[in-house]
């Protein structure tokens, strides 16, 4: 063997280690994928030859050892104690006061950072080298998955030196090793094709993963690794856990981007208003924020109880995902008529909303998940998403479980069902276009906030209006009169003129809106506002045909040939015509683009909260957002505005204790009519 093969092997372990840390780590790479992967190719060859100059540390570890019989255990040096929990900004002021009265010093600082839901583990290096992986376990001893974890490409097998911080001789570092929301769904297709049972959530993926006595099993599943923190360490000290933090990230280690130092106890619990808001938006899933005292030693000081430290807290989010009983399988029409399944559930609260039903999506998912009548199962709600049943939990099965089958024909109307097998689902669909609950449907999509946006005019005030022949057509909504709305049940004069004045504000509606609510197959509210931005003006639309919507950048040959359908048909042009001479104003895309914005709310963050009397909430939120506002939900430092209506609550305290801008609802109508009166005069 020549010293040559011995120098190509060191300097291809050193260069992929290299690259490994700047794609992963860095997120900068410095090769393309197809070279780094000629490289570890030639790495592998070499080893395979030479195992002698398979090092510990080598890239190819990535890529799993030979199976295990058994897990073997181990005890961790300092034992992995859980934390105790807080469910309020209460909770938080308690912590603070009790571990400040402990230490006779209220000014701490904290360091918070997101709590993620999934698996914790251990990873122990001498010298710089990872020796060892254990699990959790039961936080005093732990399962050794070394060769598991050395598959996950963002750990690195051995740390950098070459950062101007000397290399411990022992370092144990503390992380969450995790799956992504794409990575999970990934992988569940790939179990889908191959017959296997899906994962119910990410985090049990990411467990499953860890425990393969098949390595190689491991390193095909992608997996993601954030550290956190530290156990023994020997040859490196801390002053402060954000010191810490950035240690371990300048040798090697991924640490999440959402962590913030060194911040006041108020500043904390802003910190958390601000990741409820963007949790949904987060690429993998998290259960609420870790509170922990920045300073080192007052952590040592501060010490541990039985089961958790004194010095850390963990902030969580209420559930989005519970277990709970179906009850019922029924079958809902919608506006196209599609069949859908829905589960009527046990009641359960989810995320601080009772949840009763949750959708199926479709026949096939139905049998993919094997789910029936009377199963136990899992029942996710996140962000404004509709509640669905992610898994059955087949060990509390008694055998009195009740296969599911779809109707041959409609639950509503007792028509045809057809079934349409499509790219990704089989969808059955009821035939007759008369059914009326697809024309329900199509009343509830015309008025919905995406739509029309007519506030008041909710799912059960449709059914109303329809079984009572009130509405017969879209028009028929522009026609409403107060006489026949107040003589409604549960609908009083006051509900009536709001309605009627909710209608009347929305009879002037952009081109995008408008093609969105008439329902058109295929073109959904992207597809709306490409078409509404080509050609300008409803004219231009209606006059277009299928080559000439086809040949838009977006716009895909289905959408085109419905959209021409759609406006080729006399009685869909006798439809619109009808609508503008009930008051209809389609505005040109122009046109909207030079509406006039108001000086004093673009570009600002606002919070409605409470009850407004004149003017419904969805309707203020629209004249604002189509003015440059940003409305959120939460109230933060970052809030400028807080339009508080009555019975506003706690986020009009949290407001007045930030020195946050608040207007009631006089004071907020009076500065959008001296706006209006200025941009008259500007007109003028």
């Amino acid at each position: 063997m020549s010293e040559t093969t011995k120098e190509k092997v060191a300097r291809l372990q050193e260069e992929l280690t290299t690259h490994n840390y700047h794609y992963h780590v860095l997120d900068a790479p410095l090769i393309s994928d197809a070279a780094y992967d000629r490289m570890l190719k030639e790495l592998i060859d070499l080893e395979k030859r030479h195992p002698e100059l398979a090092v510990p540390d080598s890239p190819t570890r990535r890529v799993g050892a030979p199976p295990l019989s058994a897990f073997e255990q181990a005890r961790h040096t300092i034992p992995m104690l859980s934390l105790d929990n807080a469910f309020s900004h209460g909770d938080v002021q308690d912590f603070h006061l009790r571990i400040a009265r402990l230490l006779n010093n209220e000014n701490l600082a904290y360091t918070v950072e997101p709590k993620l839901d999934g698996v914790a583990v251990e990873l122990r290096y001498e010298n710089g080298v990872l020796v060892q992986a254990t699990t959790r376990g039961d936080g005093v001893t732990g399962e050794v998955i070394t060769d598991n974890v050395r598959t996950i490409s963002r750990v690195p097998l051995r740390l950098k030196s070459d950062t101007g911080h000397p290399l411990p001789s022992l370092l144990e570092v503390r992380g969450e090793v995790i799956l992504k929301h794409h990575a999970f769904e990934r992988l569940n297709q790939d179990r889908d094709r191959q017959g296997e049972a899906r994962f119910a959530n990410p985090r049990n993926a990411a467990a499953g993963s860890l425990r393969q006595l098949d390595s190689s099993v491991t390193a095909k599943r992608p997996l993601d690794i954030y550290v956190y923190g530290v156990g023994a360490l020997s040859g490196i000290e801390f002053r402060t856990q954000g010191e810490m933090l950035e240690t371990l990230k300048s040798v090697g280690f991924p640490v999440n981007d959402h962590i913030q130092t060194h911040l006041s106890v108020s500043q904390v619990l802003e910190a958390y208003d601000l990741l409820a808001e963007t949790r949904a938006s987060l690429p993998y899933e998290i259960d609420g924020m870790v509170i922990k005292v920045d300073d080192v030693g007052l952590q040592q000081e501060l010490g541990e109880k039985a089961k958790s430290p004194r010095w850390a807290v963990a902030y969580k989010f209420e559930a989005v995902e519970e277990m709970t009983k179906i009850q019922e399988i029924i079958v809902q029409v919608g506006r196209t008529g599609t069949l859908t399944p829905v589960a009527l559930l046990e009641p359960v609260k989810i995320g601080g909303v009772t949840v009763s039903r949750a959708t199926l999506h479709n026949e096939d998912e139905i049998r993919r998940k094997d789910i029936r009548v009377g199963d136990w199962v899992m029942v996710k709600r996140a962000g404004d998403v509709i509640p669905k049943v992610v898994a059955v939990v087949p060990q509390k099965r008694s055998g009195r479980e009740v296969e599911f089958a779809m109707p041959e024909q409609c639950p509503v109307c007792s028509g045809e069902v057809a079934r349409e097998v499509q790219e990704s689902a089989t969808v059955n669909r009821c035939v007759n276009l008369a059914c009326p609950a697809q024309f329900k449907e199509r009343i509830r999509h015309f008025v919905s906030k995406k739509a029309f946006d007519i506030d008041g005019l909710g799912k059960k005030l449709v059914v109303q209006l329809v079984d009572q022949g009130l509405i017969s057509s879209f028009t028929d909504i522009f026609r409403l009169e107060h006489d026949g709305l107040a003589g409604l049940e549960r609908m009083g004069d006051k509900s009536a003129a709001n309605l009627i004045a909710a209608i009347e504000t929305a009879k002037k509606v952009s081109l995008k809106r408008f093609l969105f609510a008439l329902g058109i197959s295929h073109t959904g509210e992207h597809a709306a506002a490409v078409i509404a931005g080509h050609f300008k003006t409803l004219d231009h639309v209606m006059a277009a045909d299928q080559d000439a919507l086809a040949q838009i950048h977006g716009i895909g040959e289905r959408t085109a040939e419905a959209v021409a359908r759609f406006f080729d048909n006399p009685a869909h042009e006798s439809l619109i015509q009808e609508m503008q001479d009930a008051g209809v104003e389609i505005e040109s895309e122009a046109a909207v683009e030079e509406a006039p914005k108001m000086s004093l709310f673009s570009g600002k963050r606002l919070v409605l909260t409470g009850s407004l009397q004149q003017m419904p909430r969805s309707q203020a939120k629209k004249r604002l957002e189509s003015l440059g506002a940003r409305i959120t939900s939460a109230v933060s430092a970052k809030t400028d505005f807080l339009i508080a209506g009555e019975k506003a609550g706690s986020k009009l305290t949290k407001a007045e204790n930030l020195g946050i801008r608040i207007l009631n609802e006089d004071e907020f109508l009076s500065l959008l009519n001296q706006e209006d009166q200025g941009n008259r005069e500007n007109q003028e």
